[in-house]
């Protein structure tokens, strides 16, 4: 059977999953998801590897520093070869950017000079450092609200808000993709944002924001990219 074939009878064995949030599990387990991966090219398998790692929260642990995040999503960008995944990924990237931009502000952080966090907003931030949405709300229509549910102190419902956005993208990114390995990836880390949810609950969300707050404070020279998402 060659890869194409593979990978459409890949795609073809997955199933389709329910809306986001009512779902109360993934469409398959991580066991079967696994199984059925194993027809991925080793080649393809690495980079699926190396995206999980760098997206997952799981990868993190707790402990990891912000510069320590901010090299590993680099090296792992430039083990990407795909065009569209490179995309995808630096859209999570700027996700990552602006929460953690929001969360360091509010804990009464100051922008340094020069180069600023992680994509391409990096310079864009720190020059619009005063406006209550870095003057990003139309490239970004979320922003006020994960702004307004971190000031309210309201982790979980600025989870749901992320793993959302986060949900939609990967979803525009699918609609350009079938049978190939792209339609792969996509599929794993919307799964990952499935069964982020499914696992999520209010008293975790409050420890990982106090924790994910402090590391803002402590290391303002890069930003946090522990965040949850997929």
């Amino acid at each position: 059977m060659s890869d194409q074939d593979a990978y459409i009878a890949l795609i073809s064995s997955l199933p389709g999953s329910e809306r986001l949030f009512v779902a109360k599990q993934p469409p398959l387990s991580r066991l079967r998801l696994d199984r059925r991966l194993k027809a991925l090219t080793p080649e393809d398998a690495k980079v699926l590897k190396v995206m999980e790692h760098a997206l997952n929260w799981r990868a993190y642990d707790m402990d990891v520093t912000d510069a320590q995040a901010v090299l590993r999503c680099k090296q792992a960008l430039a083990e990407i070869p795909q065009p569209s995944l490179r995309r995808l990924f630096l859209e999570r990237m700027d996700l990552r950017t602006v929460v953690a931009a929001l969360r360091l502000r509010g804990q009464g952080g100051n922008p340094l000079s020069g180069a600023y966090g992680f994509g391409r907003w990096s310079r864009h931030i720190p020059a619009n450092w005063g406006d209550p949405d870095f003057r990003l709300s139309t490239a970004m229509p979320w922003i006020k609200e994960a702004r307004q549910l971190l000031e309210a102190e309201d982790p979980l419902g600025l989870e749901r808000l992320l793993l959302s956005v986060s949900h939609k993208q990967l979803k525009r990114h699918a609609a350009r993709h079938l049978f190939d390995f792209e339609a792969v990836a996509i599929y794993v880390l919307i799964w990952n944002i499935f069964d982020r949810w499914a696992q999520s609950n209010a008293q975790n969300a409050v420890a990982r924001f106090e924790k994910l707050a402090q590391q803002a404070m402590s290391n303002v020279a890069d930003f946090d990219f522990e965040r949850v998402s997929a």
